[in-house]
């Protein structure tokens, strides 16, 4: 459960205003959620974020951060006031147009009202500047993300709603923006994000790097990592830059990263088709300082060096849930679902089970050496998740994936890689949901019913007739 934060305290004349319907006013006031069916409270609606622009300062010793967020967007209706999510965090001002504008907390919403009402189609920025602690938040699963304190510095992460813990914003995978980012650090430690570096400088004790994100990312991808790195700086055959930030204790295990991300690159574009971004690379942390792995967009973070599955996995998810982003947390199976996938085909093409073996293996329960393992990817349809605390749950990476190898028999090879290529390209640095995906499946293969696979194996209970 998400853990409530106090009101921030505020002048009875100042919510007054936020709530007034005085003579004049058009618009109305933004939606603050936008019905996601997991997490009601995500997102905002009303506008449209296109770009973000974060000035960050932290301090390690006293796990301080302070920050100014600009934010440019654009209203999608008449706007009296507007939604943004941050939860924690003490906000010290905020400016539409730099005007300044009153504002109100309450929980991870923090609503804005403009000095003059915002037309529908106008592009407007608002300025926030806040400090304080930021938090770690508990998912429903029960892992932790937002703000992680690490043992040299800190590391952010935002699935599925972790990055309201370090900058306000419209955060929802449906919304997605560029990023320019501005970390201040004591000397001495690094700051590492997604997109490229775009300059570093050092003055009174400090360094500021600045990285930018060129192409649209959900704000669940957003990353940062403070500590103390082993940057190194390479390329792929096909001179994608290649970033990867190591931890010192990591670095006689990741020696090879760099090698095992062009690798995995130059396999990955042949598969699911040109790459959807500027660089790669990957974030490798000590294991202890974060217990997971998280595709953030052009950096994926590991906790410890992967294997290649894991590393596979990853960076499959570039197209697949970070190019394509679902349009709901519902959709969380159009991730995972082609991320695994994406590791047979890895272990197909370089000598090892066949996706058709892997596949046998799993519905005749001898994949894992576990009972309840094996009983666990039929709990329910990868497409119907029962609750926010299942969006990351065995049917949604296995059987999801058993969903894309059953198209893969109905239509053949040449048909389904041409999907796999198809599919990221129709939606790329965009979202899609779903019905979007089966109607996409049905367009490319006009012939074929593909009824009894949604049915049995995408929405359907317990596990399908034998094969």
């Amino acid at each position: 459960m998400r853990i409530p934060r106090p009101l921030a305290v505020v002048t009875a004349a100042a919510v007054a205003s936020l709530v007034a319907c005085g003579g004049g006013v058009h618009g109305t006031p933004g939606s603050s959620g936008v019905r996601d069916p997991y997490f009601p409270k995500a997102g905002n609606g009303g506008y449209d974020v296109g770009h973000y622009a974060l000035d960050l300062t932290y301090d390690p010793g006293a796990r301080h951060l302070s920050g100014t967020a600009t934010i440019t967007a654009r209203a999608t209706q008449d706007l009296s006031a507007f939604n943004l999510d941050l939860k924690g965090l003490d906000v010290e001002k905020v400016t539409v147009e730099g005007r300044t504008s009153r504002f109100n907390r309450a929980g991870q919403e923090l609503t804005v009202r403009p000095p003059d009402e915002l037309d529908d189609g106008e592009t407007f920025r608002v300025a926030v500047r806040y400090s304080g602690a930021p938090v770690t938040i508990t998912d429903p699963d029960g892992s932790e993300e937002g703000w992680l304190p690490t043992a040299d510095g800190a590391l952010a992460l935002g699935q599925p709603t972790g990055s309201m813990a370090w900058f306000p914003g419209n955060h929802h995978p449906s919304d997605k923006a560029t990023y320019d980012l501005a970390v201040t650090v004591p000397k001495g430690l690094g700051a590492v994000s997604n997109g490229e570096p775009t300059g570093e400088r050092t003055a009174r004790g400090r360094t500021t790097y600045t990285w930018r994100t060129p192409e649209p990312m959900a704000s669940y991808l957003a990353t940062v990592a403070i500590g103390d790195w082993d940057v190194r700086r390479s390329a792929t055959g096909a001179g994608i830059p290649v970033y990867t930030a190591v931890d010192p204790e990591e670095a006689r295990a990741s020696r090879d990263l760099p090698a095992a991300v062009a690798e995995a690159m130059t396999w990955a574009q042949d598969r699911f088709g040109p790459y959807p971004f500027s660089s790669a690379g990957a974030i490798v942390d000590r294991s202890g300082d974060v217990d997971y792995a998280l595709e953030t967009q052009n950096r994926p973070v590991f906790a410890g060096t992967p294997d290649t599955a894991l590393l596979v996995h990853e960076i499959a998810h570039q197209w697949y849930g970070n190019s394509v982003s679902p349009r709901t947390w519902q959709d969380m199976w159009l991730n995972e679902g082609f991320a695994t996938y994406a590791e047979w085909l890895w272990q197909e093409d370089h000598g090892g089970d066949t996706a058709q073996e892997t596949f046998d293996a799993l519905y005749a329960g001898q994949y894992y050496g576990d009972e309840d393992a094996s009983d666990s990817i039929w709990a329910f349809p990868p497409a119907d998740p029962p609750d926010a605390a299942h969006i990351s749950a065995s049917p949604v990476y296995q059987r999801g994936a058993m969903v894309l190898h059953k198209i893969r028999q109905k239509v053949g090879d040449g048909t389904f890689g041409a999907l796999l290529q198809g599919w990221a390209s129709a939606h790329r640095h965009g979202t899609a949901d779903t019905e979007d995906f089966t109607a996409y499946v049905e367009r490319s293969a006009p012939d074929e019913d593909f009824s009894g696979i949604w049915e049995d194996w995408l929405h359907g209970d317990g596990r399908p007739d034998e094969p």
